[in-house]
């Protein structure tokens, strides 16, 4: 089953661990209590939280991310645990002694995948999409003629129309896009941290101060998955990022992907897709696995809303 993604998004509250629950207060009373080991992820959303030394150690002990939002629902910061599996050291050092052409490789990958999953994305909206697949074709190892941007560029206004532009800075679409990413990043930081590896010796992501560069490059392939949300949104006349949205683009992490292994939801592919990276830089195996089909098995990603408080 995959885990509660639980936000607080009320002001003034107090988060407080309480035996085995997150127990979020309103004064001094409880107004809402999360088993501890079912959490996946807690969204810091409100003015004025205040957090207890226990609850973030209890958090970090389950591998649980705590994500706080800033301005426009661009995360403006991640607490992350600092051990996350039993042979860590070992992993740390394939991770960074991993080869320039093998880095290459496996962004090429990744690119493939990301452009595969915004023609289906398009293809599922009913939009055009075949120059897209052309492009699949044209990618190399380490995209050295940037495939991946020359997709966005066709793809953002097929599917959002002539006059979108992205920018983080932006309120609507923008603002859905910056909090959907944000929960997904935040899961794929979780599962990269469970696999042993470090989030910020990326494949291809290299900003100095970006923290999370590995969870940037691996949630690429997934982030079209938030755009179908956003774009059911859109469609059902949403414009702000109001409680029930924010439900809507936290509901895809639960959506299920058809893998090897049957139908799993995207928390927990995300968890193998870091788990097999890890064996490829251990040499124990050769590609990212990741599923056939980048997008849910089913359009309804409502599934189960995160738990308010």
């Amino acid at each position: 089953m995959a885990g509660r993604i639980v936000e607080i998004s009320q002001d003034g509250r107090a988060v407080h661990k309480e035996r085995g629950f997150l127990a979020v207060r309103d004064g001094g009373e409880t107004v809402g209590r999360v088993p501890l080991d079912d959490i996946d992820a807690v969204i810091g959303a409100a003015h004025g939280l205040q957090w207890s030394n226990n609850a973030l150690t209890a958090l970090a002990a389950r591998g649980a991310p705590v994500v706080l939002m800033g301005r426009n629902y661009a995360p403006a910061g991640y607490i992350l645990s600092v051990s996350g599996h039993h042979d860590q050291g070992l992993r740390f050092e394939a991770q960074a002694a991993a080869a320039r052409p093998l880095r290459k490789r496996l962004w090429a990958q990744i690119v493939k995948a990301k452009i595969a999953a915004q023609a289906e994305m398009l293809a599922f909206a009913g939009r055009p999409h075949e120059r897209l697949r052309r492009l699949i074709d044209e990618v190399r190892s380490g995209d050295p003629t940037n495939r991946e941007a020359v997709a966005a560029q066709y793809y953002w206004p097929q599917l959002m129309g002539a006059d979108f532009r992205r920018d983080q800075a932006a309120n609507g679409a923008n603002a859905m896009l910056n909090y959907g990413y944000a929960v997904l990043r935040a899961a794929s930081a979780r599962a990269i941290v469970a696999a042993g590896l470090h989030p910020s010796l990326g494949l291809h992501h290299k900003s100095g101060g970006d923290g999370l560069r590995l969870a940037d490059d691996l949630m690429e392939p997934f982030r079209p998955t938030i755009d179908l949300a956003v774009h059911d949104l859109l469609r059902d006349g949403e414009t702000e990022v109001t409680t029930d949205v924010k439900r809507a683009l936290a509901a895809p992490l639960q959506a299920d992907f058809q893998t090897v292994n049957g139908r799993t939801p995207l928390s927990h592919v995300l968890v193998r897709a870091a788990q097999s990276l890890a064996s490829v830089f251990l040499k124990e195996a050769t590609a990212i696995s990741l599923p056939k089909r980048l997008l849910p098995c089913a359009r309804e990603l409502l599934l189960a809303p995160p738990e308010d408080g």
